[in-house]
């Protein structure tokens, strides 16, 4: 990241700070599509903080990575030079708060209602509360959906993606999910997939279906198949000093604010994930195939190993705590 850059971020965060309850500037950055999920609650964000603070506050969102890369984001945050992000959770284990990659484990949630007894009970607060050491503040937690496999070749069975080059984020959870069917994780930026895929540097990858289509990556891609055996989601996150700095009525508003918006977001995001499978299935350019019971358990067996070998990453009493309250047993995939 360009050091000048930064300091006029910096300058301007700092700026915010101190400003006074009428001139307060929140810049949210993120790096996906304004018409995915997290897009349009980040927009429904910036509407309710300037309704509710009455045009105290003023919220600027930057989508598709226009004020900063993902690999930037995160330490623009922690020096103030932007004040909120929404990233996804694999972005808190190079950070150093290794639990968040539980998220990251395959098949650790079947549905929403399982992801929400974490996300909305005491486990995920205790998650969020880990960041604040690193000077950051967790809000929220906004999800986004469950991720499915796509290539250039059908996929029904784990033995189809040998020895391809599929992109994820970076997470070492990932890495071995990736291992743990034969395929080669290639960790890359999410705003460089869609090039990476139309020439071949990957062969395939996995994604929400919202990501996919609003990526477009169904244009690159030939096959999609709904595995669902993994989480994407994010955290609504703000640099603690600049929070913690805001009159004590302006923070009330802004945290109703967020209340209302993670409300919108979650509401939103499976209908986006089910229009944009519409979407694909009438683009024509990407078959689309839904496994069997059979066939998705072979991939549950097949990746079951990964929580095994990453609990001493993790944390095996962080596992415990998700564990007990999903229901999720590792010996039984």
């Amino acid at each position: 990241m360009k050091l000048s850059k930064l300091l006029i971020g910096m300058t301007l965060g700092f700026a915010a700070l101190g400003a006074s309850a009428q001139n307060v500037v929140i810049k949210f950055s993120h790096v996906v599509a304004a018409d995915t999920p997290k897009g349009k609650a980040s927009e429904f964000f910036a509407k309710k903080a300037a309704e509710l603070t009455k045009g105290k506050v003023k919220v600027e969102v930057y989508a598709n990575s226009a004020l900063y890369k993902d690999k930037e984001e995160m330490e623009a945050l922690q020096i103030g030079s932007v004040q909120m992000l929404a990233p996804s959770l694999a972005k808190f284990g190079p950070l150093g708060v290794k639990e968040f990659e539980a998220f990251d484990l395959p098949f650790i949630f079947d549905d929403y209602a399982e992801l929400h007894k974490i996300t909305q009970g005491a486990v995920g607060a205790q998650l969020l509360a880990k960041l604040e050491p690193k000077g950051i503040k967790g809000l929220a937690y906004w999800d986004n959906g469950f991720k499915s496999f796509s290539a250039n070749v059908p996929v029904k069975s784990p033995a189809d993606l040998k020895g391809k080059k599929l992109r994820i984020q970076s997470s070492k959870v990932l890495e071995e999910e990736v291992r743990s069917v034969g395929g080669i994780p290639q960790v890359m930026a999410f705003s460089e997939v869609y090039q990476a895929l139309q020439t071949g540097v990957v062969d395939g990858t996995e994604n929400p279906i919202s990501n996919f289509y609003t990526q477009k990556m169904h244009e690159v891609q030939k096959h999609l198949t709904l595995t669902n055996h993994g989480y994407l989601g994010y955290a609504v996150i703000v640099n603690k000093k600049f929070w913690d700095g805001l009159p004590a009525d302006v923070r009330g508003q802004l945290e109703q604010a967020m209340k209302e918006s993670t409300a919108y977001a979650n509401k939103i995001a499976q209908e986006e994930n089910d229009r944009a499978l519409d979407g694909v299935k009438k683009s024509g350019k990407t078959t689309i195939y839904s496994p069997t019971k059979e066939e998705r358990a072979a991939f549950k067996k097949a990746m079951a190993p990964v929580h095994t070998k990453m609990a001493s990453r993790i944390g095996q009493d962080m596992l415990n705590a998700i564990y007990k309250e999903t229901g999720f047993d590792p010996a039984k995939p």
